[in-house]
């Protein structure tokens, strides 16, 4: 393939206006029927022993693993980075999603707030939103100039190719949900008290905005899609592939040896010699069930 086609080719590839678009963005002709909840546990079950022995490669060779999801809201990000870090130790693997910037931190340099929280050696870092806030939300709903986002959107390919150089591993993820589908989960928000904590104003007001959000990812992707931190785009509207495919994808983008087995043996307890059980006057929780 010549270069000018493969120019085309990505250019039509980060235009995703509809769901037909997002799967075939995603490695797919046809949408999928939904997966059943034996097959995707039994898949995430071996999937979490591989992220298991990815947390120990990390904690000893000391690599630096940094993760950012974005995507609209109702995407599957929460539910994703869930998936990810169900079966590991919070002190390996960080979920970093930063509320509203303070005063003080309105007066800083923007990457400032994000750059606190980057990994050292032996950390997976993973946010639940990132710095690209500003090409986003904050582009959409007039928190920022489109000067600001401009600069950003110059500035960002160099920083993250600073992160790189520093030997951090950076994977940038796009979850990608059809607008009959984030209708479907707003609503589902609104009607579920379980739910409801999920639901802001912010996403109403995000939610009417659907094609000033496309133009503004577009525009994102073109330009802070690099040859050394390339987007990866994932078609969102089956949470349970979602979190599959995510994490067999980003296994394979982490040259990571798993480590063996360890030979362990459990020690025998002391004897009791003299202990006994106390009679304690200390409450109880009621065995309900």
């Amino acid at each position: 393939m010549s270069k000018d086609k493969k120019k085309d080719k990505k250019n039509r590839d980060i235009t995703l206006g509809s769901q037909q678009t997002a799967s075939r963005a995603a490695g797919e002709s046809e949408p999928r029927p939904k997966m059943k909840r034996k097959a995707y546990e039994l898949e995430l079950r071996g999937l979490h022993g591989e992220v298991v022995a990815l947390q120990d490669w990390v904690k000893e060779s000391g690599a630096k693993i940094c993760i950012v999801f974005e995507g609209r809201d109702t995407a599957g990000k929460g539910g994703t980075i869930k998936a990810i870090t169900e079966r590991v130790s919070p002190r390996v693997f960080r979920v970093v999603a930063l509320p509203a910037p303070t005063e003080r931190e309105q007066s800083q340099m923007y990457i400032q707030r994000y750059v606190a929280h980057l990994p050292a050696a032996g950390e997976v870092v993973i946010f639940d939103r990132s710095w690209y806030n500003r090409a986003g939300v904050e582009r959409v709903m007039g928190f920022c100039t489109e000067d600001q986002t401009r600069r950003f959107l110059d500035v960002a390919p160099s920083v993250e190719r600073a992160m790189i150089e520093s030997g951090i591993v950076l994977l940038k993820y796009w979850l990608e949900v059809s607008p009959d589908e984030q209708t479907r989960r707003l609503e589902s928000r609104i009607h579920d008290p379980r739910k409801g904590w999920k639901l802001t104003d912010m996403d109403l007001k995000s939610y009417s905005r659907w094609f000033d959000y496309a133009r503004a990812r577009d525009a994102m992707f073109a330009a802070t899609d690099t040859a050394w931190a390339p987007w990866y785009v994932v078609n969102s509207n089956d949470k349970r592939r979602t979190r599959l495919n995510v994490i067999t994808h980003l296994l394979d983008q982490i040259p990571y040896q798993p480590l063996g087995p360890r030979d362990i043996e459990l020690p025998k307890r002391q004897p009791a010699g003299d202990y006994q059980d106390p009679h304690l006057a200390v409450r109880q929780v009621p065995t309900v069930f």
